[in-house]
């Protein structure tokens, strides 16, 4: 048996040594705290379920869905956007629903790069920008993302060869893993190199609606020319605590909507309609949900500084997301920090180097975790500090 080239380039899972040794230390009794995963831990509004059991009864939902959506997500998905951020798109050639956003991510390669293709993905960053890439034959090149720079590419030191090559380019704000955020005049701004360079922009939104301290973030489709240059994925998982009913969307250029419903078209099915009839539900019901949401994220991202603060460890306070990511202490690899605080203190967080090379002397911590787990964990690592 011979495997695919695409497949033997894929790197190994970095932290299959770390999910080892967190298995071991729950198979002997031990707990462990972990602030790894960006799932959030609240539960899907009573609302949103309620329509999904009932759509769930109907034995028209009960059949093969159209890989495009329902007419009715696809108007619900327009009106959100034109709510939020004042943005009028058309339903049926601007918007296609996703079986969540990483499903689009990894597939929208497919609709750009050829083999020896370039995309421009940032570093760190969320690593299905640099896969789709690989499994698509085609080159990530890695834009590096620098406190220095508050974590935005440098566009213009990008080599001319490489932009010649590049088809795609990635961004994704507020950002995983580094929780910063960019304002309108960097998304025009990115609107203008791609125009410039005949690159497509795919930008990964979907921490937009957990936001802190009366933080607005911007859409790429705000962007002048951002609708002409590139897509936009969101995601109903962090907004509405969708992760488990797998649901996203992108809109933005005709052309590349197109391409990626031909691509989905070949690929998938579409998703349950039940699942769609609750997203209509989401997006077309209370909003209040998400800025209460907001209010405890922020309550913890506050109590997590301070605590890293009071232990020598530097964090900037992040403006939306739910991420804080802080440098290790002096003499470690993020590697060397995360297997240190699991070993010592039963503590999990996520080592920067899985995002990239530039991710090295950095660990992420997630806000996603219970107040009782989060106050334990901060207790422990006060206790490492300690010791």
């Amino acid at each position: 048996m011979r495997l695919s080239k695409r497949i033997e380039n894929l790197p190994p899972y970095l932290f299959r040594e770390i999910t080892r040794k967190i298995a071991e230390k729950r198979a002997k009794g031990e707990e462990v705290i972990s602030f790894a995963i960006g799932d959030p831990d609240f539960p899907t509004p009573n609302n949103i379920i309620n329509r999904l059991c009932q759509a769930a009864q109907d034995p028209a939902n009960h059949q093969y869905p159209e890989s495009d959506g329902l007419p009715e997500l696809r108007r619900a998905i327009a009106g959100w956007y034109e709510k939020r951020f004042g943005v009028s798109l058309n339903p049926d050639k601007e918007v296609l629903p996703l079986l969540g956003a990483k499903e689009g991510i990894v597939h929208a390669a497919l609709c750009f790069i050829d083999p020896g293709d370039i995309a421009l993905v940032p570093d760190p960053g969320y690593p299905p920008y640099a896969m789709g890439t690989i499994m698509a034959n085609g080159k990530p090149y890695y834009m590096p993302l620098t406190e220095e720079n508050d974590f935005l590419p440098n566009l213009e030191i990008i080599p001319s060869d490489v932009i010649k090559k590049a088809k795609l380019l990635w961004i994704n704000y507020p950002n995983n893993p580094t929780g910063a955020v960019a304002e309108l005049d960097f998304f025009n701004r990115v609107a203008k190199f791609a125009s410039s360079y005949d690159l497509a922009v795919c930008h990964d939104a979907p921490y937009s609606e957990v936001s802190f301290d009366n933080y607005q973030p911007a859409s790429f489709m705000q962007a002048e020319g951002g609708r002409e240059t590139g897509i936009e994925f969101h995601s109903l998982s962090k907004s509405y605590n969708m992760t488990g009913w797998r649901i996203g969307m992108a809109v933005g250029n005709a052309e590349m909507i197109d391409a990626l419903k031909r691509v989905k078209s070949n690929i998938d099915s579409g998703i349950p309609q039940a699942i769609q009839y609750a997203a209509i539900e989401a997006l077309n019901g209370p909003q209040d949900l998400i800025r209460e949401q907001s209010l405890k994220y922020q309550r913890r991202r506050d109590l997590v500084v301070d605590m890293l603060s009071d232990i020598g460890l530097e964090a900037k306070r992040p403006r939306a997301g739910l991420y804080i990511w802080t440098k290790v202490p002096g003499g470690y690899t993020s590697l060397e920090f995360a297997n240190d605080l699991l070993e010592k203190v039963g503590v999990v967080v996520t080592p920067g180097i899985g995002y990239g090379q530039n991710g090295e002397g950095y660990v992420r911590l997630s806000l996603t975790i219970s107040d009782a787990n989060l106050v334990k964990g901060l207790s422990r690592l006060t206790e490492w500090h300690i010791h």
